[in-house]
């Protein structure tokens, strides 16, 4: 990037998306209440899964990812929205956007690779479940994760590097409470049409894989429910993939409607809401959804609080 284009776009005014009046102030406090419970939720799921022996299964292995992703979500985008909140001049610097950028596509690609990968793992456990141990064996899965992380970094590494190559001569306002590819293109004061293409088409490609693989499994996982004899087995089942298919419905609803929907059908409010949607709102459901619905982290918790409460003061 050149010296005149680096001078001018030394940092970019972010448009928060809650003013300083009565209602907005609320709305901003409940934003940090949940993006609390969601850091807690997700710390609190990563610690039961670390200690508690009976949560060392692929399953549970490829969940401490998502949860690690739930985390870095949020705290990629709030900190920084709750400080440009209470400055006058909600600003961000290039190496900031930059950086931002990078580790929300990161972990986008990551979280969508991950969630197919963690629907092949349940299409195994319930379709082939003596040769689970061996289908998903540690370098199974801990090459699928590999993958995920692979694919997030290089997806990431070519957006950013690609984006922030375009010239930003004009206006530094992004209408967004992040930086995002899509608003800040808004602002290259070159062509970036053949670049937007580029981009909606690989989201389709990046998306519409993992979607196939997720409605295959799935498909053969309920097919293999149907004909389960025991109640108890088909019970365990459903509980479990129900889990799976809601976490992946509210991460790829929000998805789908930010990079498959043509942008002219959605305004900037609506990309905020969805956006805040899925960096904030979806990584604290998800390990409630888990904790509320698994059995056996439910009998993790309780045995960490009994273990706290019989602790001698």
């Amino acid at each position: 990037m050149g010296d005149t284009n680096q001078s001018v776009t030394s940092e970019f005014i972010l448009v928060g998306i809650f003013s300083h009046s009565g209602p907005h102030e609320l709305l901003f406090m409940l934003v940090i209440a949940v993006f609390i419970m969601g850091l807690l939720g997700n710390t609190i799921l990563l610690f039961l899964i670390r200690i508690d022996s009976r949560l060392h299964t692929p399953m549970y292995f490829l969940l401490s990812q998502l949860s690690m992703f739930d985390i870095g979500f949020p705290l990629v985008t709030i900190p920084k929205m709750a400080a440009n909140f209470l400055q006058e001049e909600p600003s961000i610097s290039f190496g900031g956007c930059a950086a931002q950028i990078f580790f929300l596509t990161m972990m986008g690609v990551a979280e969508v690779v991950l969630l197919a990968l963690m629907s092949y793992d349940r299409y195994v456990a319930v379709c082939y479940p003596l040769q689970y141990p061996v289908l998903m064996r540690r370098q199974v899965y801990m090459l699928m994760v590999g993958a995920s992380w692979l694919a997030g970094v290089l997806n990431a590494s070519i957006q950013t590097s690609i984006t922030l190559h375009f010239p930003y001569c004009a206006s530094r306002i992004v209408d967004h409470f992040f930086c995002e590819v899509p608003a800040l293109l808004k602002l290259s004061c070159a062509d970036t049409s053949a670049y937007e293409l580029a981009l909606s088409t690989s989201g389709v490609v990046i998306l519409v894989f993992p979607m196939s693989l997720i409605a295959t499994s799935y498909g053969h996982v309920l097919g293999a429910v149907l004909r389960m004899r025991s109640d108890e087995a088909r019970h365990k089942a459903i509980t479990t993939c129900s889990s799976h298919i809601t976490v992946v419905g509210l991460f790829y609803g929000a998805a789908v409607f930010m990079y498959m929907v043509p942008g002219a059908y959605h305004s900037s409010h609506q990309d905020n809401v969805v956006s805040l949607f899925y960096s904030l709102v979806t990584p604290t459901l998800n390990p409630i959804i888990y904790s509320l619905r698994n059995r056996e982290v439910r009998m993790a918790l309780v045995k960490v609080l009994n273990r706290a409460r019989l602790r001698p003061k």
